[in-house]
């Protein structure tokens, strides 16, 4: 008779986590943990879930249809940092919007719509975890410090990055000082606290956690991810700053640009040791693989903006050498350079996630959309200066596609919440499962 074989610990809320290696479960290549190209290692989860009956627990298996739904509060302890993905994509939108090449009457009022939303979800979801942290006081120490959903705290600063970015172009009026004052102030407070968050989160990391090889997954990037996105705002910000305050944004950004593909890029030979020796990720977390695109897009990005922002009577030594013209053709070199990086990600991530396509949604979905965002962004900055008609059509397109796939997204993500596929024991990143 096949047996199974079970361990339990115990989750901070006091519930009993339990797994079971089913023997028969290998037959079921629709696994959640079903590795690619074969099955091998496939598992079911179970987990013993108070169902609201005082003392009373039940041992479920998580993926079972007909498992016991949850309450408000049981549901809120699972409510996770990888929210922040959703604001994170839907200020991406807004800010793509903003930049199309080809603009239609009403396209901008639209933009402004995507963004004024984008501050109800991003407000609505900071509400919601610090209900999650109220009901259930060891989670906020708990989420920080977790191995897997700690990686997602930056998901809240790349989403204020968006905020930062959209504000400077839906709301910042021309010549208004106190506002650019205001705007100034933040692009520097950001740069300071995800400075401080790159350091402190990698610092806490490499002392308390040990990573393998082969679970090696593009969520390894997210803590240099806020800091790298200081180079974007400067980008966005530096031009409409006065000329004194216009160069040290874009000094800053660029060292801070500068350190975020950096860090990322070592992080890439992580990645590729991964892929060469363990094989792609399961089918469930193909979809993480376009944080891949991310780093390159949103640099090629930045170089440009941030010369663009450059005065144009910039001239470092005042002998015509060095001049913003000359700097701003430099930013165009490498940023074709990263674009080019940036595409092969993309590539390699797409045909993982269409040759596999995960069956169950997580937040890691959004992926598909937030550094695709910078991808088309790029694409876009770089046609201008090359002021190449057939790109543009190209980078058109690309975003047209980019708003199915980010209402393909949302839909499931809607879906997921309605049916408890998330925010359920098990189902979020405040579980290890890969």
């Amino acid at each position: 008779m096949a047996t199974s074989s079970r361990s339990s610990r115990t989750l901070p809320d006091g519930q009993n986590f339990s797994v079971e290696n089913d023997p028969k479960a290998k037959t079921k290549p629709e696994s959640l943990f079903e590795s690619a190209p074969t099955a091998v290692n496939s598992r079911r989860q179970s987990f013993d879930i108070d169902i609201e009956r005082k003392g009373s627990h039940e041992s479920v298996d998580i993926y079972d249809p007909n498992r016991p739904k949850l309450g408000f509060r049981q549901r809120i302890h699972h409510f996770t940092w990888a929210w922040f993905t959703f604001p994170m994509s839907t200020g991406g939108l807004s800010l793509l919007i903003y930049a199309q090449p080809y603009q239609f009457p009403g396209l901008r009022q639209i933009g402004l719509a995507v963004y004024v939303t984008n501050l109800v979800i991003f407000a609505t979801l900071v509400a919601c975890m610090i209900a999650r942290f109220c009901l259930h006081r060891d989670d906020l120490r708990n989420s920080v410090t977790h191995v897997r959903e700690g990686l997602f705290l930056p998901t809240f600063f790349l989403a204020l990055a968006t905020i930062i970015t959209s504000t400077e172009r839906y709301v910042m009026p021309e010549n208004d000082v106190p506002l650019r004052w205001l705007i100034l102030g933040a692009f520097w407070t950001y740069l300071l606290v995800t400075l401080t968050l790159a350091v402190g989160q990698y610092s806490y990391l490499f002392a308390k956690h040990k990573f393998a090889l082969q679970t090696m997954m593009p969520t390894w990037i997210l803590p240099i991810f806020p800091i790298m996105l200081s180079g974007t705002i400067a980008s966005v910000i530096a031009e409409s700053q006065p000329d004194i305050a216009a160069v040290p944004i874009i000094v800053g950004g660029l060292a801070a640009q500068g350190l975020g593909i950096a860090v990322a890029v070592m992080m890439y030979a992580h990645m590729i040791g991964r892929l060469m020796q363990a094989e792609l990720p399961n089918r469930e977390h193909r979809p993480g693989l376009f944080m891949n695109v991310g780093p390159p897009a949103f640099t090629a990005l930045a170089f440009i903006g941030m010369a663009n922002g450059l005065p144009d009577s910039f001239d470092r030594d005042q002998d015509g050498i060095l001049d913003a013209n000359v700097i701003r053709t430099f930013a165009v070199i490498g940023a074709i350079f990263l674009w080019g990086l940036s595409l092969w990600w993309f590539l390699i991530a797409a045909v993982a996630v269409i040759s596999s396509p995960p069956k169950y949604f997580h937040l890691g979905w959004w992926a598909m959309v937030f550094p695709n965002t910078g991808f088309i962004l790029a694409t876009i900055s770089i046609a201008k200066e090359f002021r190449n008609p057939h790109v543009l059509r190209f980078a058109t397109a690309l975003s047209i596609l980019l708003v199915f796939m980010y209402l393909f997204v949302l839909v499931s993500h809607i879906r997921a919440v309605v049916k408890q596929d998330i925010m359920y024991p098990g189902r979020d990143e405040d579980v290890e499962d890969h």
